[in-house]
């Protein structure tokens, strides 16, 4: 209940990792150089599809904005994290606090719903190839990435409206490195059964129906791969998928391990530290996946590269 004679908190306090004090400067080097890595190498990608022709086709339209996603995505948190390890001073405002938990919700559920287009492009590409090019169209492309943000934009707000009703009395310190939404609730004075509520009915929307979706269209792929005589082009069409299989295998997998398997109510250090994973390594780890196994990506850039290397 609400309590008027005592004052809402204007701040929290971000209580960061669970790591030793005297390892603090090892581990902010070690972040700050995978955030720097996450940035640069997306952006490289972004920046590949952007200039190369062969590559203006309907998965690398998803993978770009996938890359421009994680960038974001790891955006809203790291650099928080870093400044307050470099400092050594904890708060965030109220304000920046409820602002974190929409960005962070917002492009958290723009990626699941952009690997899941992803998923239903191999899907077209392996089992219609004939129709690939009519079903994947320009128009149809554009629109799934234009669902994609309406529904992540839509999920975000409707949790941090209901968020800003909830009242914060006292205790202001939260045992994370950012402004989580389940963590705050913890902290809450008020009653969040609605709150509760909703993020498990559109939890399914957004991360569950999606995974399903995925995992349909890999059981079909998987259903048409099985039938192609030669074993080289089963491996063919495996190949085209295995990117993505590993990305979406990143992605769900700590969602899975953060949200399914919680850690007991006395210790939440597993949930900072798949958090982290969730935050900073998934993202950083998509581009090497998808240049280092992608034959396009690979030449691409060594495309680039020889045009700068030979260039007046």
């Amino acid at each position: 209940m609400r309590r008027d004679n005592e004052s809402s908190v204007s701040q929290f306090l971000l209580l960061g990792l669970p790591i030793w004090t005297e390892k603090q400067g090892i581990y902010y080097t070690l972040f700050l150089v995978m955030y720097l890595t996450t940035v640069l190498w997306n952006l490289l990608i972004i920046l590949l599809i952007r200039l190369d022709s062969r590559l203006h086709i309907p998965m690398y339209f998803f993978l770009s904005h996938l890359a421009l996603t994680d960038v974001s995505f790891s955006s809203v948190t790291a650099p928080k994290m870093l400044m307050n390890m470099q400092t050594n001073r904890q708060s965030i405002s109220y304000s920046g606090c409820i602002s974190q938990v929409y960005f962070f919700l917002l492009f958290g559920g723009l990626d699941s719903f952009l690997l899941t287009s992803m998923a239903y492009d191999r899907y077209v590409a392996i089992c219609q190839p004939l129709h690939y090019t009519t079903i994947m169209s320009q128009n149809l492309c554009f629109l799934l990435v234009t669902v994609s943000w309406i529904l992540s934009c839509t999920n975000a707000l409707l949790h941090t409206l209901l968020l800003v009703r909830l009242s914060f009395y006292g205790d202001n310190s939260l045992p994370h490195f950012f402004c989580d939404l389940s963590t705050l609730l913890k902290l809450s004075s008020s009653d969040t059964t609605v709150n509760e509520l909703v993020i498990v009915t559109v939890g399914a929307v957004v991360i569950t129906l999606p995974f399903i979706c995925i995992l349909v269209s890999y059981v079909r792929i998987g259903a048409t791969v099985l039938k192609v005589p030669s074993t080289k082009g089963m491996y063919k069409a495996f190949s085209t998928c295995g990117s993505h299989l590993s990305v979406v295998s990143l992605y769900y997998g700590a969602i899975i391990g953060l949200y399914f398997f919680p850690s007991s109510s006395n210790s939440n250090e597993k949930d900072v530290i798949v958090s982290l994973l969730y935050t900073l390594v998934t993202p950083m780890l998509n581009p090497f996946i998808y240049s280092l196994r992608n034959r396009d990506m690979k030449g691409a850039l060594g495309n680039i590269l020889s045009r700068e290397k030979f260039s007046p």
